[in-house]
Order: C-alpha cells, then structure tokens, then sequence
C-alpha cells in the first residue's frame, strides 16, 4: 500500500521525500516497480476490459449488481465484490435519473377483469404469465408510444410495438407478435393495467381467441404491474432519458433506437436452460424457486454459480502504474 501511494503522489512530492516520511527505501520502491505482475493483477487486467467494455454499452447505467450478471452471462469467473472493486477503482459510477409521469387513462366504460395475478409474479415455464404496457417516449416531433408484452418466467420481451398514436392497435400489434413468436399453449395468463387499449373488445377477443386468461391491475395501485414498470425504468434511465431523439424515426431507427439493447430478446437458450434446470438465477446466485416481489417467495439456501473453464483475454492498463505488491 505504500509503494502504491508513493506511485500516485510522485507527480507532486520527490520520490526521495516520500519514501523518508513512508519510511521506505527507494531502492524497494523502484524494485516494487520493476517486479512482475502476479496472476491477480494479470486477471484484473483482462476483467477490467470487459467491465470498461459494458460500462460503455450500458451507457454509464450499470452497478456492479447488474456489471457482475452481465460478466457471467458473458462466462467470465467474476463475483459481485471483485466487480465492485475494480469499477471503485477506476471511477465507474452508474448515475441515473428518476421521473414519474402518469400515463394510464382507466376511465372508460370497457369491461374489467379481475386480478388473477395478485402481485404473484412467479412462473415455473416460458408463456404461463404475460406482462404488457405502454411507455411514453418524448421526441422533437412529439410522443412516440411504446407497447410491450413480457414474459415474466426469465423477464423477456416477446413482443413489442412502436407508433406515433396511442390507440388500441398499438397494443394489438404488440401482442400478435408476441402470439407468432412464442405460439403460447393452454394455462397462459395475461396481466396488463386498465388502460383503454386493454380493456377495449378488440383486445380482449384476441385473447379470448387464444384461449389466454385475462387478468387486470387493481385501481391505482401500481404494484399490481410491477414487473413491466421495472423493465420501463431501466429503458428509460439507460437510454430515453440520456438521449434526445430529433424525430420519431431516429428512436426506431437510429444509431441507437429503442430496441437495439434492452427490447431484443435474450438468447434463444436462455428459457430452455431454466426450464430444464427449474432454477431461476438472482443477483449472480441460483436460487431454487422463482423470484417474486412477495416476500418468503424465493427460497433462502442458494448454491454459487458454476464457474467457467475459459475467459476472454484482453488488453488494458490499471491506472497508477505499477502492480499493487504491498512493502
């Protein structure tokens, strides 16, 4: 530790009177510097460019909760401490913003369902419960309006819409593909709030048509659609907030469109793989039940994540120059 702190004062003390007040010799100081790196350093190297890497692609969202899934999913060994560690180290600070804006328009005369969810956002299988929603997207040329279906098994979108109006066929289109894409069986529910475009009959025979039960929020009461309002404050806190779209076209479009990261879906194993397992992974963990906001929903004994055989090799520096041997 104190080679190290010579190693970043050295720029504004002598490297002489330093190592007198650290009561260090210079001749360890240069031979700390000279010495090679151990087999951690070389490894921190190579894991902090991928940290540095998906840091960049989150555009500056990511912690280390989300930094260290994101590491794993890519089969790299690392655990959340190490991660947290070396994004301390090197200044990686996730900043994001937090706004409200009420969006959901209940009052209407369409038929409501009732809540067959009660806030039990558990699934044992892929297509057994659909979240859907509609976000709100501000542009130069005014709102761009978003529809999602989410399947709530591994919290992937399955179908998605954009438009420039908000009306019932925006919600339709967004749930016909999530219908051609995953081709749901028997035992499949859809939760959606009491908006109009949920509620109106065109909506509600389509999935009657399917054989899909139909289930509603409570009034006012968010928490009953949780699952998809998470999903929407992380789009908008790591891209609709930090980006200003000119038209409606650029947010569909553009270098950056709103689908490109968080609404395409995750690989085509991933619900094969938790399915055959029947694990449900939390916070770089396996847990044995499916995660749930209730509380004593996911069982406490959990058992760490297989560690792979391989990692990616990269090359970067650490700042401060020198390995981090202690005198």
């Amino acid at each position: 530790m104190r080679f190290t702190f010579i190693d970043a004062a050295k720029a504004e003390f002598p490297i002489q009177r330093l190592c007198q007040v650290l009561e260090v010799s210079q001749s360890g100081y240069f031979a700390w510097r000279s010495r090679p790196a151990c087999q951690r350093q070389r490894d921190d190297l190579v894991l902090l460019a991928h940290v540095r890497s998906a840091f960049r692609k989150s555009n500056g969202t990511y912690g280390s909760p989300r930094m260290t899934r994101e590491l794993q999913d890519q089969g790299l060994p690392i655990g959340r401490r190490r991660t947290a560690r070396l994004m301390r180290a090197n200044g990686l600070k996730a900043r994001q913003k937090r706004r409200f804006k009420r969006t959901t328009d209940s009052h209407h005369a369409f038929p409501i369902a009732p809540n067959l969810l009660e806030q039990d956002f558990s699934a044992t299988r892929p297509n057994q419960k659909w979240n859907a929603d509609i976000l709100y997207v501000w542009t130069g040329e005014g709102w761009l309006y978003l529809a999602v279906v989410l399947d709530l098994f591994a919290r992937r979108v399955v179908g998605w819409a954009v438009s420039d109006r908000l009306h019932k066929e925006l919600a339709l289109e967004a749930l016909r593909k999530a219908l051609a894409i995953r081709s749901p069986g028997e035992g499949l529910t859809h939760h959606a709030d009491r908006g109009s475009q949920y509620c109106s009959i065109e909506y509600q025979a389509e999935l009657r048509k399917h054989g899909i039960q139909i289930s509603m929020s409570g009034k006012g009461n968010c928490y009953d659609n949780s699952m998809v309002e998470t999903f929407f404050k992380a789009l908008k806190s790591e891209l609709v907030w930090r980006t200003v779209f000119q038209t409606r076209a650029e947010a569909k479009e553009g270098d950056r469109p709103l689908h490109r990261r968080l609404l395409q879906p995750r690989p085509a194993p991933l619900d094969a793989r938790l399915c055959q397992s029947g694990l449900v992974r939390k916070a770089g963990r396996i847990a044995t039940k499916p995660l749930s906001t209730k509380p004593k929903q996911v069982q406490r004994t959990t058992r760490p994540l297989p560690r792979p055989t391989s990692s990616a090799r990269a090359e970067t520096s650490l700042p401060g120059g020198g390995p981090s041997h202690s005198a």
